[in-house]
């Protein structure tokens, strides 16, 4: 009994509560992450295309899932198949289930091909013949697919250009296609595990540097990609010298007293206030107030078309930036503690000025807390969406607001961010089951980026220390 009272007294019951807490929070974290990843990854990976033969008729599509229902009055139970026939054009969705009870063969035609669209995603089906204007040709499945392929390969992208390929579904309905709406087409039941992986490189990149299509939940996330990366930059630009000198004149310069603990109070709460009031303040100072000014002093000839009276990617990296400058003043505040007074008076005792004090000997030191206060703020900005939706993040830009067009940044356009994109495609998206692959991969990619940049801070911030360790000031 004495040593359970003894254990209590020195905390170890809360200990061991801390670390399975800790625990507890990292399973999560790495259960939602590998959830994500193998989503995420799966997307790419060319999978088979198997044909059922059902009472009913005929289906081709990729199995996603197997499930067993249970039987119920009027329905046996059994296995279930869910479907993704794409063919959106035929069948006006892309999924299906097939109830195992109706199934009556089940085939893996290697003569099966999927082929991506410009429109109406995928199509799942047979090639039948190639209209060129010397006529059809389809002596044979090797004549075929050679003149697709070359087909395919002349055409200028674009949904009625090019000559027209004829495919079959399944069940025997013809499609024609044009071959200029063909982004990509390829038979993944003749391709072997080194085919597969080539393409899933491939499409892995596509994605990556490809525009969107089919309102977003096709094609590649590029200029998404893109304008978070610049706007994360254009933000700390904005929210690391404004939050380092803000913190040096509050704890080196400011005189202590009742004035400053209320402004570090309000600094401190302010990291508390919902994200949706730094947008509504950022549309309303930045957008009308300080960009309807600009408009009306630079650009009157334009009006009322607004300039930069509207969302842009200027005001939209300014108003994370004033969101995350409380996480930056108060982690450069708690760096500038540690450095050691005695540091301070040597400086001083020296000869040295405050101001070379500060520069040469309290900020070199503080630097390692500087970029733990810029880390955190580069974490919760890149992952930001509410206050982008009013200062000028978009669905679909069509211009980025980087490009070989003279002055180069055009920090008035509007721009696509990773973060929004996924908040559109999982809850605006018309086809939200078709959307759903497109929203894990995009997860993981703004996972990834988030990862990426606060890596890169933190090797920084480690060879500083190293730099640092074993030198006096």
């Amino acid at each position: 009994m004495s040593k359970l009272r003894d254990s209590f007294k020195k905390g170890e019951p809360a200990v061991l509560l801390t670390a399975a807490g800790l625990a507890a929070a990292l399973l999560l974290l790495g259960g939602m992450v590998v959830l994500v990843a193998v989503s995420g990854l799966g997307v790419f990976w060319p999978k088979s295309l198997v044909q059922f033969e059902t009472k009913t008729g005929k289906l081709l599509g990729e199995v996603m899932a197997e499930t067993i229902a249970e039987p119920r009055p009027g329905f046996p139970g059994g296995p279930r198949f869910n479907l993704r026939v794409a063919n959106r054009d035929i069948y006006a969705a892309d999924f299906m289930w097939v109830n195992g009870f109706n199934v009556v063969g089940r085939t893996e035609p290697a003569d099966a091909w999927v082929v991506e669209r410009l429109e109406y995603g995928n199509f799942h089906g047979f090639l039948s013949e190639v209209r060129t204007p010397e006529g059809a040709m389809a002596s044979s499945e090797a004549a075929r697919t050679d003149a697709f392929d070359k087909a395919v390969a002349a055409s200028e992208k674009d949904t009625k250009k090019g000559p027209e390929i004829v495919f079959t579904t399944a069940d025997g309905k013809a499609v024609v296609i044009h071959a200029g709406a063909v982004v990509d087409a390829w038979q993944p039941n003749r391709m072997g595990t080194l085919a597969r992986t080539g393409h899933y490189v491939a499409a892995l990149w596509n994605f990556l540097t490809g525009n969107p299509r089919e309102s977003n939940t096709e094609g590649g996330i590029w200029p998404a990609l893109f304008g978070t990366c610049l706007m994360v930059l254009l933000m700390s630009v904005a929210v690391v010298p404004f939050g380092v000198m803000a913190a040096v004149y509050l704890h080196e310069y400011a005189r202590q007293g009742v004035v400053v603990r209320l402004v570090r109070i309000a600094v401190s709460n302010l990291a508390g206030v919902p994200s949706i009031v730094f947008g509504l303040f950022g549309l309303g100072f930045f957008v009308y107030t300080i960009g309807g000014s600009i408009d009306r002093a630079f650009f009157s000839d334009s009006l009322p078309t607004p300039t930069f009276g509207t969302g842009g990617i200027l005001w939209a990296s300014l108003t994370l930036a004033l969101l995350t400058l409380p996480v930056v003043i108060v982690a450069t505040e708690e760096a500038l503690a540690a450095v050691p007074h005695a540091n301070r008076e040597g400086a001083l005792a020296l000869g040295s000025t405050k101001w070379e004090m500060l520069r040469r000997v309290v900020l070199p030191n503080a630097m390692p807390g500087i970029l733990t206060g810029m880390i955190l703020a580069v974490a919760r900005g890149a992952g930001e969406v509410a206050p982008l939706m009013l200062t000028g993040a978009v669905k679909l830009a069509p211009k980025m607001p980087f490009d070989a067009d003279a002055p180069f940044f055009h920090l008035d356009r509007k721009f696509m961010h990773l973060g929004f994109h996924i908040y559109d495609l999982g809850f605006q998206s018309p086809n939200v089951e078709a959307a759903k692959p497109m929203v894990y991969a995009t997860t993981l990619l703004l996972i990834i980026v988030v990862v990426a940049l606060n890596v890169t801070a933190i090797v920084m911030r480690a060879r500083l220390r190293k730099r640092l360790e074993g030198h006096a000031f």
